[in-house]
C-alpha cells in the first residue's frame, strides 16, 4: 500500500509499505480521508521521521479487527482520534482521553490503510459526509469545540484570535457561530480574507499595524479573550498585552520553546486568567455532531483537496500560509 514518508527538510516521498496489521484492541481502517494538521509542520520542514508520517486525522472504513474487539465492524464508517486512552481509569470511564496517564498518539495516518485503537473510533452516521467526519473526530473542531466549553465559564463577548491557520480559522468559525465578536490576526492575506468569509468581525495584518494596539483600541481596552493559536512566543506575550483586565487567554498552539512571562505584570496584577485546551474529550463527539447537524458550518474549514499521491504538493500548499485545511484522500 502506498503511505507518505516524512524525509525531512520539507521532502516528502510516497513509499510502498506493507498493509498494517492490528493487534489486540487495535482496529485497520482503510482511508477515505485525512487532514493536515499545523503540528505536522515542525517534522516537516524540520528533521522529518524515520518510518511514517505525523498524519493524525483521519476518517475511513473498519477493514479488519484485532482480538478482544466489540463495537465495531469490518465495513464501519469510523472517524478517529488521535489520542486513546487506557480504558480503564477513572478519566477514560468519563471519556476524557487525553487526561489518561496512559494515553497513547495513533499517527501515521496519510496512507491507504492505518491502525489505531477500537476505542478512540467514532461510529459516523450516514449522513454526515467524509470531510466534516474527519474534521468532528480531529483537531479542526475538537480543539475550537473543547476550548469554547471552557470558556463559557467566563464572561466572554470578544474574541481575538492570534494565528489564522486551520485551528485559529475552526476557532473564528466557531465563536462566531457562538455570536462572540472575532478579531483574527495573521500576516497572511489569504487566511485573513478565509476569516472575513467565515464571519469575523475584523481582521487585522500583524505586519501593518501593533496588533496589541488595535485590538485594545477596536475593544475599548482589549478583548475579553485572547487565543493564542500559533504556537510562538511572539503572539504568546501579544495575548496577555491585548486582553482586558480580568480576561482570559487561551494556549490552543503547539510551542516548541518556553514563554517567558511576568507573574505580577501578566497575571497578578491584572487578575489574569491563562488555560491550554489540547484536543477534545472524547465524549465531546455528540456534541460537536449536534452542533453540525444544528448549522454550525466546519466544512467551510476545507479549502483544498489532494490525492494521497500528491502528498508533496499538499504540504508545499499548507506550509505556504494560504491555505485553510487541507485533506488527502487515501485511496489516491
Amino acid at each position: 500500500m502506498k503511505s507518505l514518508l516524512f524525509q525531512g527538510q520539507s521532502a516528502i516521498e510516497v513509499v510502498e509499505v506493507p498493509v498494517p496489521l492490528p493487534g489486540p484492541g487495535q482496529v485497520a481502517i482503510d482511508t477515505v480521508a485525512s487532514a493536515l494538521c499545523g503540528s505536522e509542520l515542525h517534522g516537516y520542514a524540520g528533521p522529518g521521521f524515520p518510518s511514517g508520517n505525523f498524519g493524525h486525522e483521519g476518517a475511513g472504513v473498519v477493514s479488519a479487527l484485532g482480538a478482544g474487539v466489540t463495537g465495531l465492524r469490518v465495513g464501519d464508517r469510523v472517524g478517529v482520534s488521535a489520542i486513546a486512552g487506557c480504558g480503564h481509569c477513572r478519566y477514560c470511564e468519563r471519556r476524557q482521553y487525553t487526561w489518561c496517564a496512559d494515553r497513547q498518539f495513533h499517527g501515521s495516518m496519510h496512507a491507504q490503510t492505518f491502525v489505531t485503537a477500537a476505542n478512540a473510533c467514532h461510529l459516523l452516521p450516514d449522513d454526515v459526509p467524509w470531510e466534516v467526519g474527519v474534521l468532528i473526530s480531529g483537531d479542526a473542531l475538537g480543539v475550537p469545540y473543547h476550548t469554547s466549553t471552557m470558556l463559557a465559564r467566563y464572561p466572554v463577548d470578544t474574541v481575538a484570535v492570534f494565528g489564522l491557520g486551520p485551528i485559529g480559522l475552526g476557532q473564528v468559525i466557531m465563536q462566531t457561530y457562538l455570536g462572540k465578536r472575532v478579531i483574527g490576526i495573521d500576516l497572511s492575506p489569504e487566511r485573513r480574507a478565509l476569516a472575513e468569509g467565515y464571519g469575523a468581525w475584523r481582521t487585522l495584518d500583524a505586519k501593518a499595524v501593533d496588533a496589541v494596539e488595535a485590538v485594545r483600541s477596536l475593544t475599548g481596552g482589549g478583548a475579553d479573550a485572547c487565543v493564542e493559536a500559533a504556537g510562538r512566543a511572539v503572539t504568546a506575550k501579544q495575548c496577555f498585552a491585548a486582553v482586558r483586565t480580568g480576561g482570559v487567554v487561551v494556549f490552543n498552539g503547539e510551542h516548541q520553546h518556553n514563554v517567558e512571562l511576568s507573574i505580577s505584570e501578566d497575571f497578578i496584577r491584572r487578575d489574569i486568567t491563562a488555560f491550554g485546551a489540547w484536543f477534545y474529550h472524547f465524549g465531546e463527539f455528540d456534541a460537536m455532531l449536534a452542533l453540525y447537524r444544528q448549522g454550525l458550518p466546519i466544512a467551510r474549514l476545507v479549502t483544498h483537496r489532494l490525492p494521497l499521491t500528491s502528498g508533496a504538493e499538499a504540504f508545499r500548499l499548507f506550509a505556504s500560509g494560504r491555505t485553510g485545511k487541507v485533506l488527502l484522500t487515501g485511496s489516491g
